[in-house]
């Protein structure tokens, strides 16, 4: 059967079947995506993976009772059965007040240009793709003599194009790449081993760090770990390294969203306005930095994407929301809707990242007479309800201002109400490696829990 290409013009055509049978609204995601992977392992290529792929969502609504389907089927058939099939789930469901599309004028009436898309890694060989992940992996067993092992180093790249439209008019589409590199090597002292990891990741393949600097941190990250003690429980002040950091924000945009807020699923619940966490913090949600990899035009509602402060000097000042949160929670949307293609929106933070402060990650550290440095996290010991905090930890002891000795099998507990505020030092060294980023930051007291 012939396969449609994904189009503006296909999925008006779609939205317009639906209608005529019955449908009230109705939009439309379509994905096409371009991957390649590839792993290797003590110098040999384990793994080299290519997908095409293509697939369209559809939603539904007949009144206040809506559905969502899939497929990756794109013929003229398959899309037939799917708006049929659609159209049955949604008359057959239960209604919803607070379902629906945003309204028309919410929608974007104009896109930002994102820098999103980077061609270049398609004129990369098969070859000089394995070569980036062989000479990652090379570099970091190639560090030192304690690095004896490797549980392997992996390049990627993806390219993808999205369309979305809804039956109010709307039509948007872009287009968007990311390249990734990483590794993990082992090192061994007195028969104990330890591992460690290092990645890099961006929209642009010139923006990724090198094979070399890749595996030279890796490296350095694990032989770090070596000849890792034990300590007695004791209240300290704890640093998170950046990558530790950023799953602070992590917890609190889950906190944030609002699907958390209605079910009375978080620990900031009716606090918009109020201050949550020390004045040092200014977090900040922002869709349009250019070629991040957060960044897009629109949200999955086609709501446009802006740069909202979410935290200011301490004060809770919004929330994470998309229609339907927002309706149920009797706020407008805040563009975070996020959507896979056969699911209905739900809400997820951009590019969202703690502001930098004023403080090297040396001085930092400098200012702790006694405390714990923490490098890695085990485990999923957060209560978002709550705000309880308990997770497995390991890093590095800090006394009279220097990093001293590895540390493992320590669980550093308290309340996240209670670490934010007393979050005493931000760094200086934000990176936006990811979509969710934080510099260094400084805990004036935790337990760490160990023997």
């Amino acid at each position: 059967m012939e396969r449609l290409e994904l189009s503006p013009e296909l999925a008006r055509d779609i939205l317009h079947q639906a209608k005529a049978k019955g449908a009230s609204q109705g939009d439309l995601l379509m994905v096409e995506s371009d991957s390649f992977f590839v792993t290797v392992r003590l110098g040999e290529i384990e793994k080299i993976s290519q997908a095409q792929e293509k697939r369209l969502g559809l939603r539904l609504f007949f009144g206040a009772s809506s559905a969502t389907a899939s497929t990756s089927d794109i013929s003229k058939g398959s899309i037939e059965r799917l708006v049929d099939e659609t159209c049955a789930m949604a008359r057959s469901t239960a209604q919803d007040e607070y379902s629906g599309l945003p309204a028309p004028e919410e929608c974007a009436r104009t896109f930002l240009d994102l820098d999103l898309l980077d061609d270049s890694g398609r004129a990369l060989s098969v070859e000089e793709r394995s070569r980036l992940a062989l000479e990652t992996e090379k570099t970091a067993l190639d560090y030192d003599r304690r690095i004896t092992n490797s549980e392997g180093a992996e390049f990627s790249n993806q390219a993808g194009r999205v369309i979305y439209a809804n039956s109010h008019g709307f039509s948007g589409e872009y287009q968007g790449s990311t390249y990734g590199l990483s590794v993990v090597p082992v090192a061994a002292l007195d028969g104990m081993m330890q591992r460690d990891y290092w990645y890099s990741s961006q929209r642009k393949f010139s923006r990724l760090e090198s094979p070399e600097s890749v595996g030279r941190k890796a490296a350095a990250r694990v032989l770090r770990r070596l000849g890792a003690r034990k300590i007695k429980t004791r209240e300290v002040p704890v640093v998170f390294e950046p990558e530790i950091a950023a799953t602070l924000l992590r917890h609190l945009s889950g906190a944030l969203s609002g699907y958390s807020l209605y079910k009375g699923a978080s620990f900031l619940i009716g606090k918009l306005g109020d201050k949550i966490a020390s004045e040092l913090i200014t977090v900040v949600d922002d869709g349009t930095i250019p070629a991040a990899l957060g960044s897009k035009p629109f949200d999955g509602e086609g709501l446009s994407t802006g740069r909202r402060t979410v935290v200011e000097k301490g004060v809770l000042q919004s929330y994470l929301l998309d229609t339907y949160s927002g309706r149920k929670l009797g706020y407008p949307s805040t563009g975070n809707a996020a959507r896979s293609v056969g699911e209905p929106p739900g809400v997820a933070p951009t590019n969202f990242y703690l502001s930098p402060g004023s403080f090297s990650p040396e001085k930092i550290i400098a200012s702790v007479e006694e405390g714990f440095y923490v490098t890695e996290l085990i485990g999923f010991g957060v209560n978002l309800v709550t705000g309880d905090y308990s997770r497995g930890a390991a890093g590095i002891w800090i006394e009279k201002g220097e990093l001293t000795y590895p540390v493992e099998e320590v669980t550093i507990a308290g309340n996240l109400k209670e670490i934010l505020l007393n979050i005493e030092m931000v760094g200086n060294d934000l990176e936006m490696r990811d979509r969710i980023c934080a510099p260094t930051v400084k805990i004036s007291r935790m337990t760490v829990a160990g023997d």
